[in-house]
């Protein structure tokens, strides 16, 4: 059973999704420390030809919580969210066929972060056809004091993994021959870069999954969950 584990991210980019599609069982972290710098509740989207930050504004906690103890904030204006999209994408040709999914995202009544970002998770993964199953990591019954490799290898363990997969950015991180040591295979996903029209604008890549679904067919996106890939 091939394995992946990432923290939640909000509207990430193709690749997160490509890894989702790539296992049989997708571990989000859920106590894990929440990260200013991180994309946990931040991405981009494409405004005028450039790349736009757009984020979910948290309620003031310590650096210390985990994802799972953050809150949006009280004043988060979800209908200024949507409009930002809207102003963003209203000319582009996948519009109207993206728009219900943002308005399930983005409306979500939710004031968790973690269960808010986790339901965007779900939603996306609906809407492009991924049926892999996804747990909760604090569901998982290991020693959650565990660190890095060694807490990977124990979900997996746990979990009844064989091969374990991880985005390309990790391959410093894990050792092939530790993993080896407990019966599990290690490898790393890349996606390939590639472009696609942009309202005749000069491409700008690596952004949120909903730029490649207002400019691209559903069905062509999907294609490239399988396609614009490789495993190292």
């Amino acid at each position: 059973m091939k394995l992946a584990i990432m923290q939640p991210y909000f509207l990430p980019y193709l690749g997160y999704w490509q890894l989702i599609a790539a296992v049989d069982t997708f571990v989000i972290y859920d106590n894990i420390k929440y990260t200013k710098k991180g994309w946990i509740n931040r991405n981009r989207m494409l405004r005028d030809g450039e790349a736009m930050t757009f984020s979910l504004p948290l309620a003031a906690g310590s650096d210390s919580l985990h994802v799972v103890e953050r809150e949006l904030a009280a004043s988060m204006d979800r209908r200024k969210l949507l409009a930002q999209f809207q102003g963003a994408y209203a000319k582009a040709p996948g519009f109207e066929a993206t728009l219900p999914l943002l308005q399930r995202i983005i409306e979500h009544p939710e004031q968790n972060l973690y269960r808010y970002v986790r339901h965007s998770v779900d939603e996306v993964c609906a809407h492009l056809g991924i049926g892999t199953r996804i747990i909760t990591s604090s569901d998982v019954a290991i020693d959650h004091e565990l660190r890095a490799q060694e807490k990977v290898i124990s979900i997996c363990e746990t979990l009844g993994a064989s091969h374990y997969v991880n985005p390309i950015g990790g391959t410093e991180l894990y050792d092939a021959a530790a993993f080896a040591e407990h019966g599990l295979r290690l490898s790393f996903l890349r996606a390939t870069p590639f472009e696609y029209p942009q309202l005749g604008k000069p491409f700008v890549p690596w952004l949120s999954i909903i730029d490649l679904l207002m400019f691209n067919p559903l069905e062509t996106v999907q294609g490239w969950l399988q396609t614009q890939r490789e495993f190292i």
